[in-house]
């Protein structure tokens, strides 16, 4: 039902793309969440052959590459937590008007076969961080929206000395998953973005944060100030954000 859902999308806004002017097929950049990704390598490819224009897209943490970017790293379009895009709009970096695309929050897992505590409460899930040997979450300075949050969070439940001295971080983006240090045995509980975890099979993810505990990450997608390749930059954001989109997000722990 989901494929079936989104060949019919595709094959329709295949005929509105055609009909855009500017169709001729261009190379448009971007800079994105890797909390989309496993999202994005799916929709992406579809966008290409329904356009004819190529995509070309750089992954990493939010705050990352908002760094990235600042620091120079061309692109036509970015789609990152919905904050930091806010303060790049407000630098005038990024043309307002951004568009949401899909949201995720904070998801706990273990390795896959591992004993599942229970975290289903905040009282629930302080006894599983205590009782775990170490926890593993992303690196504050990596540029992750999940570090600052999750480092509060430990405060408000009283365990920040505890938990930190058994801390184990990740990196952030591609290639510095927590999942990875949940998989290997290095971080036995694992905190990260839940569309995150759940692209990484040898994990499994066992719950969210507890309401009262959550952050809630609404990824949005916007067009750069100097764009060399806006139209196509904007066909693709118009793509992601579309209700048809939707079953692919949810597949992939997303929602909107």
């Amino acid at each position: 039902m989901r494929m079936r859902a989104l060949r019919i999308f595709v094959a329709a806004t295949a005929v509105a793309l055609a009909m855009m002017s500017g169709a001729d097929a261009a190379e448009t950049k971007g800079l994105i969440s890797t909390a989309v990704k496993a999202a994005m390598d799916e929709l992406v490819p579809q966008f290409e052959r329904a356009s004819g224009h190529k995509v070309t897209i750089g992954y990493g943490p939010s705050g990352g590459i908002a760094r990235q970017f600042n620091a120079g790293e061309p692109a036509d379009f970015i789609v990152v937590d919905s904050g930091v895009l806010g303060e790049l709009i407000k630098q005038g970096k990024v043309a307002a008007g951004p568009t949401d695309i899909a949201r995720t929050g904070i998801g706990i897992a273990v390795r896959k076969g591992a004993p599942k505590p229970d975290v289903s409460t905040a009282d629930a899930l302080k006894r599983a961080l205590l009782a775990a040997k170490t926890v593993g979450h992303t690196a504050p300075a990596g540029g992750g929206i999940t570090a600052g949050h999750l480092l509060k969070m430990f405060e408000k439940l009283g365990i920040a000395s505890e938990v930190t001295a058994k801390t184990r971080l990740a990196a952030g983006g591609p290639n510095g998953r927590v999942s990875v240090l949940v998989a290997s045995g290095e971080a036995e509980i694992g905190l990260q973005l839940a569309s995150e975890l759940m692209s990484n099979p040898d994990v499994e993810m066992i719950g969210l944060l507890p309401a009262e505990l959550q952050l809630i990450a609404v990824i949005s997608g916007g067009i750069t100030v100097g764009a060399k390749e806006p139209d196509a930059a904007r066909a693709l954001i118009r793509f992601l954000a579309a209700p048809a989109a939707m079953p692919v997000y949810k597949a992939k722990g997303l929602t909107l």
